[in-house]
C-alpha cells in the first residue's frame, strides 16, 4: 500500500453490515490520500489491532470511528493510524463494486440516521 498498490483483504465479523459482509466479502484497500468523514478505512486502534470501519468524526488529529452494524460503540485512533481506504467490495462473483457510487453513498447516510432502529432492522437483515 505504500507503493500506491491496491491490496485485496478478506475481512470477518459484523460490524460493518449491511454494507460489508463480513466471512462473505473480501474489500480493495488503497493508501489513503487525505481522510474524511464517511470514508471507510483499516485502522490500527487500542494500539492492538485492526479494524474496517466508517469514520464518523475527524476533529484535529483524533479519528472516531463506526462499523455500519454497531448499535453504538466506537473506536477512536490518530490520523495517523488510518492505514488504508477501502475502494471496493469484493463479493461472491468476484467483481469489484465501488464503495463511492451514488447509490451506496446514499444508503450510508440513510443508514446513519436510523441508528435508532438499527438493532431491529440488523435482525430482521440477519434473518433473511
Amino acid at each position: 500500500m505504500g507503493e500506491g498498490v491496491c491490496v485485496t483483504l478478506p475481512v470477518n465479523g459484523h460490524s460493518m453490515l449491511p454494507f460489508i459482509i463480513g466471512g462473505q466479502e473480501s474489500v480493495i484497500l488503497q493508501k489513503p490520500v487525505q481522510s474524511k468523514k464517511g470514508d471507510v478505512v483499516l485502522a490500527w486502534v487500542d494500539g492492538c489491532r485492526y479494524v474496517v470501519h466508517r469514520i464518523i468524526a475527524i476533529e484535529g488529529d483524533a479519528v472516531t470511528l463506526m462499523g455500519d452494524g454497531n448499535l453504538s460503540g466506537t473506536e477512536h485512533c490518530a490520523l495517523k493510524d488510518v492505514k488504508a481506504k477501502v475502494t471496493h467490495v469484493v463479493g461472491a462473483d468476484e467483481k469489484p463494486h465501488d464503495l463511492y457510487c451514488r447509490w451506496r453513498r446514499v444508503a450510508a447516510r440513510l443508514w446513519w440516521h436510523l441508528r435508532p432502529v438499527r438493532r431491529y432492522l440488523l435482525a430482521i437483515y440477519r434473518r433473511l
